[in-house]
């Protein structure tokens, strides 16, 4: 399933994938395939992002 909560929460500071990726210690190909709902993120790699983007585990991950 797409995450499109994280890429809205990304757009809404303006920031790219690869500065995302940057901020967080990651590559952008693995922002993408989260974004893309691809690939499974750590809880770690999650918490990181919550952080940068201000948000909650659940604001962001969490499926409805």
């Amino acid at each position: 399933m797409k995450n499109l909560k994280l890429k809205s929460a990304r757009a809404a500071f303006d920031f790219s994938q690869q500065e995302l990726a940057d901020k967080v210690g990651v590559s952008r190909q693995t922002i993408s395939s989260i974004e893309k709902g691809d690939y499974n993120p750590t809880i770690n790699l999650c918490i990181a992002i919550c952080k940068v983007l201000g948000k909650t585990l659940d604001d962001l991950f969490w499926e409805e």
